[in-house]
């Protein structure tokens, strides 16, 4: 397994266009092969998650061509796929292609992914596909993958949905009932966390035409079905977020350009999260500029925005005074157990942490050197590249196999502002 520090080589500045949304990118590709006919999904994230994916529309029978800088797809009513659907690492197509596998109008889709995702919940997602009349259960009876669905050729009728979870399972039936004739009516019991994910779930629907409204409560989609369309995948502002912060810690600027921030995006909140930290922050259309800055600990809650908890602690083991991040119990439920990960891990660089059952507390000690293991989870391990140049190359880390997962080019653009990666073997 590699070993990765990273160093600047000289000033920090310059200029990266974000990566397209994985959100977005999942939404609209999983839409447009709902939609009868071609559909152009243009600035598509291409990343081991989003193949996923699109191995998993192409397996319920629509067809995908992906050209450069934009994918065409041709949407059909879902078939039975013709082998298991693996969705990788995917959390996001796990769970949409489930929902997706109750549309089926004969036979049974079987869905599996790796060994992390094969951990990840899914019984409440099951839950509500069952009062929906949809059969669907867990191979191995843990409310995990593998899983079956029996498909009934739509999705309608009642169900109410646990939303502290994951807002995926909710994101699942809105997409799964706006292709339905009828209409589906999934009530949240508890607090939906993630609800910035569901309105841009919201948001693509809506953009083929789909019918679905949400209360905050109470979700209501379908009717018509959708329709084939265009979409344009923004840029990811959560992904961006690790540019973004190179030269708050490191000096110099570096201007992220490519985000659109009249689509809803749960992560725009870092820029709130940098500015209020004291982070010198300029921002106008289509772009987010960072500059060199002295940073103060402050407390934050991230219930929406929990893939934002990795580059959080980072800023918050320079800032002045201890930062506090709260509401982000289901980051336990991601890739990997990321406040438990965090909380170990960042011990070893003398970091001061308490490990909360929703959050970290986190100050800043004496940095040490020390190796750090992102357990194959790709946020992570970009939080520990950041903190590898943060530290001038003290801090080494493994994990660098799992960047394509979200971000392929990260280490590419990381090079292009001013640093140097140096692998060492292990």
């Amino acid at each position: 397994m590699k070993v990765l520090a990273l160093r600047p080589s000289g000033e920090i500045v310059g200029e990266v266009r974000a990566p397209p949304s994985k959100s977005y990118t999942h939404r609209a590709l999983f839409v447009a092969s709902l939609a009868v006919g071609e559909s152009v999904v243009t600035n598509p994230l291409v990343s081991r998650d989003t193949t996923a994916t699109f191995g998993a529309i192409k397996g319920f029978g629509a067809d995908l061509e992906l050209l450069e800088g934009f994918a065409i797809v041709e949407g059909r009513e879902p078939r039975v796929p013709e082998d298991v659907i693996n969705a990788l690492n995917s959390g996001t197509t796990l769970r949409i292609a489930t929902a997706v596998g109750s549309l089926v109008k004969e036979g049974y889709s079987v869905l599996t992914g790796d060994d992390s995702l094969r951990r990840r919940p899914m019984q409440p997602l099951l839950d509500a596909l069952s009062q929906l009349g949809v059969e669907a259960w867990s191979t191995r009876r843990n409310g995990c993958a593998p899983v079956v669905v029996r498909g009934r050729g739509s999705l309608q009728g009642y169900c109410r949905l646990r939303g502290d979870v994951s807002s995926q399972f909710l994101s699942a039936l809105a997409i799964a009932g706006s292709a339905s004739e009828g209409e589906t009516e999934v009530e949240v019991v508890g607090e939906l966390v993630s609800r910035p994910y569901v309105s841009a779930t919201i948001e693509t629907i809506r953009a083929f035409g789909g019918l679905v409204s949400f209360d905050g409560r109470r979700l209501i989609a379908g009717g018509r079905g959708v329709r084939r369309g265009k979409f344009n995948v923004p840029g990811d502002y959560g992904l961006a977020a690790f540019v973004m912060v190179v030269p708050v810690l490191l000096g110099g600027s570096v201007r992220v350009t490519g985000i659109d921030p009249t689509l809803p995006q749960a992560d725009a909140t870092i820029v709130d999260v940098l500015e209020r930290m004291g982070a010198r922050v300029k921002h106008g259309e289509g772009y987010v500029e960072t500059f060199g800055s002295t940073l103060e600990g402050i407390e934050v809650d991230l219930r929406d925005a929990p893939d934002l908890l990795p580059v959080v602690a980072i800023l918050g083991l320079f800032a002045e005074g201890s930062t506090t991040i709260r509401g982000v119990k289901h980051a336990r439920y991601k890739e990997s157990d990321r406040l438990a990960v965090l909380s170990e891990e960042l011990k070893k660089v003398g970091a001061v942490i308490e490990e909360f059952e929703d959050g970290l507390s986190i100050a800043n000690g004496t940095i040490k050197e020390a190796v750090l293991n992102p357990r194959d989870d790709h946020r992570l391990f970009m939080a520990f590249a950041v903190l590898s140049a943060a530290t001038h190359g003290k801090i080494k880390t493994l994990g660098v196999e799992s960047v394509d997962v979200s971000y392929p080019n990260f280490l590419r653009d990381i090079i292009s502002l001013g640093c140097e990666v140096l692998e060492f073997g292990r």
